[in-house]
């Protein structure tokens, strides 16, 4: 069978991504894994949604990945739309799978949890199928829809349960996650493999601050990434309202960086809030850009509110600001607290006085703000680094197809290069 060539035979093995939610290379998780596994000797595949702005390419080969994108409208309307766009998704998924032909792993990332569908098509072809959990689902229904476990809450997990069944192998991006598939997917835990989200270090790199990016006042502060009903925007202008209001603290200006469903209103939350002299929305911005933001910001923001998805989720933004030495203001959360440790300053989950008390507390400790941004850098770079993921991530595949050892990531990765836009 495909999935189950000797050790000799890995440097001819093809791999197939699935992605529905996200362009790639636009996807940087995705993109780090084709890097991965690319210079492990496989020949990578990916299938993925066109990008409105970048990624628009029906076909593109980037540093030797090949990437299959269709056009997708995104869903609108209520459970209609998500029909659509999910429908529309397999169809297209499946069309390219059969384009591409034959393959040995394919990897499907979720959210939806519906591409075991087409993985389940390539199993009995003899592929082998590794779920990448990048969401729960049932916790993401529950968190950004708010309609309690109701009959479209059971059919998530249905579905999940299904994606865990079909799977060889499970990918969990955390420890929290793996809890999971083990608890409720009954999954053993041999065959959950934790490949941690990690920043491009080559990406990031601090450059000197420009004070006018300020706009004239003493301090900076910054938030990184999406902008939707569960990313808790609202509680950070909230938050920022109270910092001036009760904090009785206007020596900052605020840059929000990134879009999303909720891009529009969070700028008319902001106006009404009295802040549109302090806060500045950029929406999204090139990377050369983020990274000017980032290096004169003084307090990054990381507001996403506890609830059942937030509190077990790793966060990109909080280790991208980690990585660019940043100390961080975040509500009390499990996996943040994993990720960040001592390189950010925790409130009460949801408490927006606190979180503002918090933002004035480091605004005038600089000796603090160094210290925490160092931790960060170092966790970035030992524990929590990509390294330790590549490591993970092809023992994953090796147990997939039941190889003896992974193969190697070879001792350099190559340079992934591009101009490209912010999106979390």
């Amino acid at each position: 069978m495909l999935g189950r060539q000797t050790s000799g035979d890995r440097h001819d093995r093809r791999a197939l991504i699935l992605v529905e939610n996200l362009s790639v290379p636009f996807d940087r998780r995705v993109w780090q894994e084709c890097a991965t596994l690319r210079d492990a000797g496989w020949t990578v595949h990916v299938i993925c949604p066109q990008g409105s702005k970048r990624d628009t390419e029906v076909y593109a080969e980037i540093d030797g990945v090949r990437i299959h994108r269709y056009p997708l409208r995104a869903a609108t309307g209520g459970p209609a739309g998500y029909l659509r766009e999910y429908g529309s998704a397999l169809w297209h998924t499946l069309r390219l799978a059969r384009k591409i032909g034959p393959v040995d792993v394919v990897h499907a990332c979720n959210p939806p949890d519906l591409l075991f569908l087409p993985a389940r098509w390539l199993k009995r072809r003899g592929a082998r199928f590794v779920f990448d959990q990048h969401d729960l689902v049932p916790e993401l229904y529950l968190s950004r829809f708010g309609r309690g476990k109701d009959l479209l809450y059971r059919g998530v997990c249905a579905l999940e349960r299904m994606t865990y069944r079909a799977a060889d192998v499970v990918i969990a991006t955390n420890e929290s996650y793996k809890d999971v598939a083990v608890s409720r997917g009954g999954r053993r835990p041999e065959d959950v493999f934790v490949v941690r989200s990690a920043p491009d270090i080559d990406r990031f790199h601090p450059v000197p601050p420009e004070p006018e990016l300020k706009r004239g006042k003493p301090h900076l502060l910054c938030y990184l990434g999406v902008m939707g009903p569960q990313d808790g925007v609202d509680y950070a202008l909230r938050a920022l309202a109270k910092l001036r209001d009760e904090v009785g603290r206007s020596d900052w200006h605020a840059v929000f960086v990134g879009g999303g469903d909720t891009f529009d209103a969070m700028v008319e939350l902001s106006r009404q809030l009295g802040l549109s002299e302090l806060v500045q929305f950029t929406g999204r911005i090139p990377d050369a850009d983020l990274v000017r933001y980032l290096s004169t910001a003084d307090v990054c923001l990381s507001p996403d509110p506890h609830n059942p998805l937030n509190d077990v989720s790793t966060m990109n933004k909080v280790l991208e600001y980690m990585v660019m030495g940043r100390p961080l203001v975040s509500f009390e959360l499990r996996e943040a607290r994993v990720s960040a440790g001592d390189a950010a300053v925790y409130a009460p989950a949801n408490d927006e006085a606190e979180f503002a008390r918090l933002i004035a507390l480091l605004l005038d400790d600089p000796a603090r703000r160094a210290l925490m941004g160092k931790i960060g850098q170092e966790r970035i770079s030992g524990p929590l680094s990509w390294r330790n993921s590549q490591a993970s991530l092809l023992a994953a595949y090796a147990a997939a197809c039941g190889d003896d050892a992974p193969a190697s990531a070879g001792e350099t990765n190559r340079a992934q290069g591009g101009d490209h836009t912010v999106e979390r």
